[in-house]
C-alpha cells in the first residue's frame, strides 16, 4: 500500500545515497512518515471544519446582530454577498501565494485570519468594523478553499480521493455544526450573540494550533544540507482549456443550488406549512445527508476514471427534490430534503473532478483557482434572483423552478467536465 508523503520530511533526506551509518535509521523513518501523514491529515480536516461556521453562524443569529449593532438592511445584505465576493476575488491570488510561500504556510496564515476576524468581530460595536472583520475571516477561507486541494494533491498523491473525501465530510460536518448547535449553545450562554459567534473563533484557534505544528515539522532540521529549491510549476494557459472552463461552470451551478437551498429552504417549508422547528430539522436533514455522501462519493468517483454518471445521477436528485418542494413542500417533506441534500453533494464531486483534472500540485492550483472563483462569481446572483422572484410573487413556483431549470446545463457542463483528461494537455495544445 501506497503512503502519503510525510511533511515533515526534507527533500534532501529523500533523495540522500544511504550508507552504512544512515541505514540503520531507515526502518525509524516509516513510523514517522506515518505519523507526519496522520497530522497533516488531522489538519486538513480542522480546516474544513472551519470554512463555513464563518457564514453560517452569522446566518442563525443575524437578526440580534443587526439589532446589537443597529445595522442597516442595505448592511445585511452586503453580508449575504460579501462570502462568494470574496471566495471569488481573493482565491486569485492562492496560487502566487503558494508558490512564494508554500501551500501549508499559506493554509496557516488563513487560519489566522479565520481564527482573529471571527474573535474580532464579536467585540466590536461598529457595523462597519464588523463587516471589515468578517471580511477578514472570509480571506482566509479563500485561500484555503483553493489550496487545501493542492495540499491534498502535493503529499497524498496516491490518495487524492480518501483524503477529497475527508475533506468535503469535515466541511459538511463544520456546516451543519454551525447550523444547528449556534443558537442553542447561544442562549446556553446567556443569550450574547457576542459570545455565540466568537466560540466558532476557539474552533479556528484549534485548528491554527495544529497547522502550527505541520508548519514547524516541515522546517529543515538543523545539521541537514540545504535542500535544492524546487522547480518553479509552469504557468498553464488555463484559458484555452475546456475542461478549465467546464469545471469552472459547474462549480458555480453547484454553488447557486447550494446557496439557494441553504438560504431559503426554512422559508419554503414554513410557507408550505411546516412548522419553524421541524423547518429547521429538515435543513438539518439536508446537512447530514451530505455528511457521509461526502466521504463516499470522491472515493467511488476517482475509481470510475471518468466521473459523468456522478454527475447525472445527482443533477437528477436535485431537480426531483426541487420540483418536489415547489409542487408539494409539506407532502413528505423529509424526502424532498433527502433529495436536495444528495444533489449537493456535486460540491465533493467537484473538489474531486479538480484533484484529478491536473497531474501536478501547480496544475491543481492553477485550476482550483480558476474554477472557484469563476465558479463564485457565477453563484452571486442566483440566490438574489431567488429573492426577487419570491418577492415579486410572493410564491415559491418560480424560484424553485429556476433551481430545477438551472440542473440541466449543470448536468451538460458536468459531463464535459468529468471526462477523464488532463487540462495541461487541452491547455498547451
Amino acid at each position: 500500500m501506497s503512503t502519503a508523503a510525510d511533511p515533515s520530511a526534507t527533500e534532501t533526506e529523500s533523495h540522500r545515497p544511504a550508507t552504512a551509518s544512515t541505514a540503520p535509521a531507515a526502518p525509524a523513518a516509516a513510523p514517522a512518515r506515518q505519523a507526519g501523514a496522520v497530522l497533516l491529515a488531522v489538519a486538513v480536516a480542522a480546516a474544513a471544519v472551519n470554512l463555513r461556521p464563518v457564514v453560517t453562524s452569522l446566518g442563525a443569529l443575524l437578526d440580534p446582530v443587526r439589532a446589537g449593532l443597529g445595522m442597516s438592511a442595505t448592511t445585511a445584505g452586503l453580508l449575504a454577498a460579501v462570502p462568494p465576493l470574496c471566495f471569488a476575488l481573493l482565491g486569485v491570488c492562492a496560487p502566487a501565494l503558494a508558490r512564494r510561500l508554500g501551500p501549508v504556510a499559506v493554509v496557516t496564515a488563513a487560519m489566522a485570519a479565520i481564527a482573529a476576524g471571527v474573535l474580532a468581530r464579536s467585540f466590536t460595536g461598529s457595523a462597519a468594523v464588523f463587516l471589515l472583520l468578517t471580511a477578514v475571516a472570509l480571506a482566509g477561507v479563500a485561500l484555503a478553499n483553493v489550496l487545501l486541494p493542492v495540499v491534498i494533491k502535493r503529499y497524498f498523491p496516491d490518495r487524492v480521493a480518501p483524503m477529497i473525501g475527508l475533506y468535503s465530510m469535515a466541511l459538511s460536518v463544520g456546516t451543519s455544526l454551525a447550523a444547528a448547535t449556534t443558537v442553542p449553545l447561544t442562549d446556553a450562554m446567556g443569550g450574547s450573540w457576542r459570545l455565540g459567534l466568537g466560540v466558532w473563533g476557539l474552533l479556528a484557534v484549534a485548528a491554527l494550533a495544529v497547522w502550527l505544528v505541520v508548519l514547524f515539522l516541515r522546517r529543515e532540521r538543523p545539521g541537514t544540507a540545504a535542500a535544492p529549491p524546487a522547480a518553479a510549476p509552469q504557468k498553464l494557459p488555463i484559458l484555452r482549456s475546456r475542461t478549465a472552463w467546464a469545471l469552472a461552470a459547474f462549480f458555480g451551478l453547484q454553488s447557486t443550488s447550494a446557496y439557494g437551498a441553504m438560504g431559503w429552504l426554512p422559508k419554503i417549508y414554513h410557507d408550505a406549512g411546516v412548522s419553524e422547528s421541524a423547518s429547521g430539522v429538515l435543513l438539518a436533514v439536508v446537512m447530514a445527508v451530505s455528511v457521509p455522501v461526502s466521504f463516499l462519493l470522491p472515493n467511488l468517483a476517482a475509481r470510475r476514471g471518468d466521473q459523468r454518471l456522478y454527475v447525472v445521477v445527482l443533477g437528477l436528485c436535485g431537480i426531483a427534490g426541487f420540483l418536489g418542494l415547489m409542487l408539494a413542500a409539506g407532502t413528505v417533506p423529509w424526502l424532498w430534503a433527502v433529495l436536495v441534500g444528495l444533489s449537493m453533494c456535486a460540491f465533493p464531486l467537484a473538489l474531486t473532478m479538480l484533484g484529478l483534472r491536473a497531474r501536478t500540485p501547480g496544475g491543481v492550483a492553477q485550476l482550483s483557482a480558476f474554477a472557484q472563483s469563476l465558479g463564485y462569481l457565477i453563484s452571486i446572483p442566483g440566490p438574489i434572483l431567488m429573492g426577487a422572484l419570491y418577492q415579486s410573487t410572493g410564491r415559491w413556483y418560480l424560484p424553485l423552478g429556476l433551481l430545477a431549470l438551472l440542473l440541466v446545463p449543470q448536468m451538460l457542463v458536468g459531463l464535459r467536465a468529468a471526462r477523464a483528461r488532463h487540462i495541461e494537455d487541452e491547455a498547451v495544445g
